[in-house]
């Protein structure tokens, strides 16, 4: 007679949430937007060094 081996425990499955999806905040509301520094200051310097960064590239 064999014997069968144990079967191995399985892992839970994820429980359905029914919240309102709106009422969350989203990764959008916390992003930093287009053009925002982090570095802050200024001057003619960082001016420059964000409009050569930030042109299109038709713009020569």
């Amino acid at each position: 007679m064999s014997t069968a081996p144990d079967p191995e425990p399985r892992a839970p499955k994820p429980a359905l949430v029914f919240d309102d999806p709106l009422d969350q905040q989203s990764a959008d509301d916390t992003d930093r937007g287009w053009g925002e520094r982090s570095d802050g200051g200024g001057g003619g310097a960082a001016d420059l060094k964000r409009f050569l960064d930030e042109k299109p590239p038709h713009h020569l």
